[in-house]
């Protein structure tokens, strides 16, 4: 499927302001939404009509849309916490400040392309994944403030997230943001908690303490991950069904923050606490 089929407002949107004078091109986009790999995606269609020297088809074969499309492009490069490190940036978590100085070098040089640089993260399997503050941390996102906020003729930046919430505010603001929806089928399965945390809105503060054992207990025959991962999925089954609740979204982001939580090793127990304490009023 073409990404205009899937996606007709932003593939109209970006192709009228790469073919028509009347609108530009924001020189900081910020995608958000769950389909990071359908983000990416449009990232690198961006960059690609951007560098198209022929007639910006779909299936144009010329050499910059050929080098795109094997990720070879001199002038489009993917900035993660792996992809484009300097030799001497032994940094293996994070987007570094080597590489925000690595930028602002390359910037230093006229180029004859017209350069993009797609921020992202990548999971385990090596698949771009969204930017967070653990991973791209304040030090680096407040060294590139000014490149971004005042860029040079044929840069473009693009920013890749979950939820907007998970940049800093000041990239946020020097970015134009558009929500890419997900159209992938997701299974919601929450049977590991059930009996256990289904219904989590009824239940009374004075439980709180006594229900978070009871997700700790699980994690004798489940990750954490997968406990959240199912809480999660209980809350957007919920949210299906009363689409309205802004409440329900909120409790979809603490869970969020709780897997990061995970991920940076905090006790289980302590983690349980927390999501509790901030779910059951």
């Amino acid at each position: 499927m073409l990404l205009s089929d899937k996606y007709p407002f932003l593939t109209e949107y970006f192709t009228r302001a790469l073919t028509e004078k009347t609108r530009a091109l924001p020189q900081s986009i910020l995608f958000y939404g769950n389909d990071i790999n359908a983000q990416y995606t449009l990232a690198t269609e961006i960059a690609r009509l951007l560098n198209c020297k022929a007639e910006k088809k779909d299936d144009c074969d010329c050499l910059n849309c050929r080098w795109i499309r094997e990720n070879t492009h001199p002038a489009v490069l993917t900035i993660s916490r792996i992809d484009n490190k300097p030799e001497d940036d032994d940094s293996k978590t994070v987007i570094s400040i080597k590489q925000s100085q690595m930028i602002k070098e390359m910037l230093l040089s006229e180029s004859e392309f017209h350069r993009v640089f797609i921020f992202c993260d990548r999971d385990n399997d090596g698949n771009p994944a969204g930017l967070n503050q653990t991973n791209f941390q304040a030090e680096t996102a407040n060294s590139l403030l000014k490149i971004i906020e005042e860029p040079q003729p044929g840069v473009t930046f693009i920013f890749l997230t979950r939820y907007i919430e998970d940049l800093l505010s000041t990239i946020i603001s020097r970015s134009q943001c558009f929500f890419v929806p997900s159209f992938n089928k997701i299974d919601r399965n929450y049977n590991c908690i059930e009996g256990i945390f289904t219904d989590y809105i009824n239940f009374k503060r004075q439980e709180i303490f006594d229900i978070s054992q009871k997700l700790n207990d699980l994690t004798k025959n489940y990750t954490v991950g997968e406990i959240l991962e199912s809480i999660q999925n209980y809350i957007f089954e919920v949210l299906k069904a009363n689409p309205s609740n802004t409440t329900l979204i909120k409790h979809i982001k603490y869970v969020e923050d709780a897997k990061r939580e995970a991920k940076l090793g905090m006790r289980t127990i302590n983690i349980f606490d927390d999501l509790c304490l901030k779910l059951i009023h």
